[in-house]
């Protein structure tokens, strides 16, 4: 069994501190400059109970990434009413993915990934299983509901989720990948975000 195959110890009072504190450092020194010395101090623990969680500075950024990954998807779900009518839960979810996208740490995550993915492609596919995979997975759940109301006409669930999801990276995320824009206003990503919206209605809505 390789290292990242192994289980992590998510128990333990300093585990939330480990996270918090490799997540600050992995920010400003990306995953290649942050030591596991850094790290430590960060967290206020000892290198000693850092390896006692992570054998690893591989499986650390996994995890804070998975973790990020993973809290924004509850609150993007707890931000969203899946029964109003799907013009607006497309809106929402659509201004809330350009958000989450467009963050320093989430462009930060997906650099990293990216460099890193020939030499650790389990870094890679955790990033898109926590990431991209769980919100299209979300999305196809939203779709689902919505065909079965008469809302929606699809035959493709997942083609469309990932229609949809493409639709909202439009311009923006590009600009944010190559370091184009850092920061974007409302009339940017509203423009975005409800291009995508309407693109998508007229193709597989009802009305």
């Amino acid at each position: 069994m390789d290292q990242a195959s192994k289980p992590i110890k998510r128990t333990g009072r300093k585990f939330d501190q480990v996270l918090s504190g490799a997540r600050d450092v992995f920010m400003r020194d990306g995953f290649e400059g942050a030591s596991v010395d850094d790290i430590a101090k960060a967290a206020s623990v000892s290198k000693a109970t850092l390896y006692s969680y992570f054998p690893d500075k591989q499986l650390l950024f996994m995890e804070v990434a998975s973790a990020e990954c993973n809290r924004q998807a509850v609150d993007t779900l707890a931000m969203i009413d899946r029964t109003a009518p799907v013009r607006d839960v497309l809106t929402m979810a659509a201004r809330q993915m350009i958000t989450i996208f467009t963050t320093r740490f989430s462009q930060r995550i997906f650099r990293v990934c990216v460099a890193e993915a020939d030499r650790f492609p389990e870094l890679g596919r955790k990033f898109y299983e926590s990431g991209p995979a769980a919100a299209r997975g979300h999305l196809i759940d939203f779709l689902t509901e919505a065909q079965t109301r008469g809302e929606l006409r699809i035959s493709d669930m997942t083609l469309a989720a990932d229609q949809f999801l493409e639709l909202c990276k439009a311009d923006i995320f590009a600009r944010a990948v190559f370091g184009i824009s850092s920061s974007f206003t409302t009339e940017e990503t509203d423009r975005v975000a409800l291009g995508a919206v309407e693109t998508f209605l007229a193709r597989y809505g009802t009305e």
